[in-house]
């Protein structure tokens, strides 16, 4: 089991300070979000960040955000392809995907058989995370298809987000006993009863994140756990390393070195 660190988390700083920050603050890995930071893109800028901070990427989040729609192309499938074509290229074992959109309807027919075809065909691992239901006021809106709760499908490989399930008002836990064995990722952060999608530093929030990295030790889990926090708000670089370092103390609570 190794604990990372998503490049997400130092936002608006760059994906190579990512590695600097997360070497600096005893992360073991980090997971690429591939985004509009070109060099989240570029499999050889990449290599030579593994290389120079003597740091492994652990993990790659496919561009599947609103904001990422043109990252990579536009034809979600040859994203996919892509992502696994870097993530082989740069030695990750794991590409995290969103459900589709509701609107990329034909994305979205295939998508469970297609990403059992990648994960049959690949040395990568495709692991699909749970999402939430867009909230606007006493209402809602179901912007995943086939669905943004993961558990209605059958996905071989499955990501948990403690923000997610914030939003979604669904029960972690549950989700942790639920998906046994399919469970190969986490992205640790908190949240509380918001509409929006926080990813507060783990301990922070409501949700039962201490109760959820016991668990996960209870059953033997061997997968990633990421730090996939937001820092864009603080007001300096000494307050996100501050955050950075409460997210993996937080972790380390739970999976001391030496016991994982």
């Amino acid at each position: 089991m190794k604990i990372g660190l998503s490049t997400s988390s130092v936002f608006p700083e760059s994906t190579a300070a990512a590695f600097e920050l997360a070497v600096m603050t005893g992360f073991e890995g980090v997971e690429i979000m591939v985004g509009m930071d070109a060099m989240s893109q570029d499999s050889t800028v990449l290599r030579n960040l593994v290389q120079h901070y003597q740091l492994p990427i652990l993990s790659l989040h496919a561009p599947c955000l609103l904001v990422t729609q043109r990252v990579w192309g536009t034809d979600s499938w040859g994203k996919l392809d892509k992502a696994r074509e870097v993530a082989e290229l740069v030695g990750a074992e794991t590409v995290v995907v969103h459900p589709p959109f509701r609107w990329q309807r034909d994305y979205a027919k295939n998508f469970e058989a297609g990403i059992a075809e990648l994960n049959a065909n690949s040395r990568v691992g495709f692991t699909v995370e749970n999402m939430y239901p867009w909230r606007a006021g006493p209402g809602s809106f179901p912007a995943y298809s086939p669905d943004w709760d993961i558990r209605n499908q059958d996905y071989e490989n499955v990501t948990l987000d403690f923000s997610h399930t914030a939003v979604s008002q669904t029960d972690p836990l549950d989700m942790i006993r639920e998906f046994g064995n399919r469970l190969k990722h986490i992205h640790l952060a908190d949240g509380t009863d918001s509409a929006s999608d926080e990813h507060l530093v783990p301990g922070r929030g409501t949700q039962p994140v201490r109760e959820g990295l016991e668990a996960l030790k209870d059953q033997g889990f061997n997968g990633s756990i990421v730090a996939e926090i937001s820092t864009r708000s603080v007001a300096d670089r000494e307050e996100r390393i501050a955050d950075l370092q409460a997210s993996i103390a937080f972790v380390r609570a739970v999976f001391p070195i030496g016991e994982r």
